[in-house]
């Protein structure tokens, strides 16, 4: 598990690097808070669409190729980000990057690969944590390179550093890690029936237990993607902040969800197990996103951030874990893929829906909608936990069904 952690997290430090930079980025080229939205959503637009196809790739190939594709594909994006000179051109640059993103499916693939079922969440957890510490270093190093002036940051560096990190994880992929997926396993792939993306799609949709599961990763997701995409606009316009301070607040949840991730999220499992925390991340989420309207100071601010990173951190690694739960040894890339994909589409949705809202009906709004989502979200969660298993044992199942 260790040298995946390491890799996904030297490659997660470079992809955090911008996530606080790019709507100052837009807006420096007179973009509107729905226009900065789909700065945020392109990435995930072209991430949707080549998803499932690394996914299946990775089942036939293996994980490792296609973790060393990816992140070339990152490191070449960051370079062309680097070097933008107009709106159209940040478009491109993170076209290319979601496009190429076959690393992070392949990677939960690989930790599905080499756990039990026993272990499943706690292997998820560490994928989540290297998010979490993507998250830490990342914002906070990108905040600091491009300065606390909005009006006269330095969008090139942090670029820069963003292309060398994916450079660096490459590397250290090609000379480290081995491939986890077994020969047997591969073999048993190439003479299943083939099926295509709809097809895909269509498995995993079929069944109840993973199409509940799929619905309420997208929502999730839609919300938080939200909060991300126009946080840096909201802040700027309440605090007058700048990329520094956006991005030491999102080291801040970074570290949240480290901390959870790669530590508690194993013990919370075994004592309540996934479905549990589906719905405990549910609520924590909604609680967070309804408080951001009403911090009129930095203090309350930063408690809404805590509790809103807490239910995010919580949610996402139990819903993969319980979709990777849902199916076969040979269908793990696949159903990772197409879990990716609804993730990646609320990605593509969220920032478009939250700068919409930003723009037509003030900035507070895609904070207080998401909050209306995740009230819905607790709810279906609460109604889904009879159609899903978890990792507990049978008797231990019962007493949350």
């Amino acid at each position: 598990m260790l040298p995946l952690f390491l890799i996904v997290l030297v490659d997660l430090i470079g992809f955090g690097l911008y996530i606080p930079l790019l709507p100052f980025y837009a807006e420096y080229y007179q973009a509107s808070p729905f226009t900065v939205g789909l700065v945020m959503a392109v990435f995930s637009f072209t991430q949707f669409i080549s998803a499932p196809f690394w996914g299946s790739l990775s089942d036939r190939l293996g994980r490792r190729p296609i973790l060393m594709i990816g992140m070339a594909g990152s490191m070449i994006s960051y370079l062309w980000l680097a070097y933008a000179d107009s709106l159209w051109m940040l478009f491109a640059a993170r076209a290319l990057c979601g496009l190429m993103a076959g690393n992070i499916a392949a990677a939960f693939a690989y930790m599905a690969d080499i756990t039990t079922r026993e272990t499943r969440a706690k292997g998820m957890g560490m994928i989540g944590a290297a998010f979490g510490l993507g998250f830490i270093a990342g914002p906070a190093i990108g905040g600091l390179l491009a300065g606390s002036d909005p009006a006269n940051a330095d969008f090139q560096t942090p670029a820069l550093a963003a292309a060398g990190l994916s450079a660096t994880a490459f590397i250290l992929t090609m000379l480290f890690l081995k491939e986890s997926l077994s020969e047997e396993i591969r073999q048993k792939i190439i003479l299943a029936p083939k099926s295509t993306r709809l097809g895909q799609l269509r498995a995993a949709l079929a069944k109840p237990s993973t199409s509940r599961l799929i619905g309420l990763i997208f929502l999730a997701t839609f919300v938080f993607a939200g909060l991300e995409s126009t946080f840096a606009m909201w802040s700027r316009r309440q605090f007058g902040w700048g990329p520094e301070q956006n991005g030491y607040l999102f080291a801040f949840i970074g570290i949240i969800s480290a901390l959870i991730q790669g530590g508690l999220i194993g013990r919370m499992t075994k004592s309540m197990g996934e479905k549990m925390l589906v719905v405990q991340g549910a609520a924590a989420l909604a609680i967070g996103v309804l408080l951001i309207p009403f911090s009129n100071t930095v203090p309350v601010l930063i408690i809404a951030m805590l509790i809103a990173g807490y239910g995010y951190s919580i949610i996402t690694p139990a819903l993969n874990s319980l979709i990777s739960l849902q199916a076969s040894e040979t269908t793990q890339g696949q159903s990772m893929g197409v879990a990716r994909s609804a993730s990646t589409l609320a990605r593509i949705f969220g920032p478009a829906w939250a700068g919409m809202m930003f723009s037509v009906f003030g900035m507070d709004w895609p904070y207080l909608g998401g909050a209306i989502i995740m009230t819905g979200v607790i709810l279906l969660a609460w109604n889904t936990r009879a159609y899903v298993r978890d990792s507990l044992n049978d008797a231990a199942t019962k007493n949350f069904t």
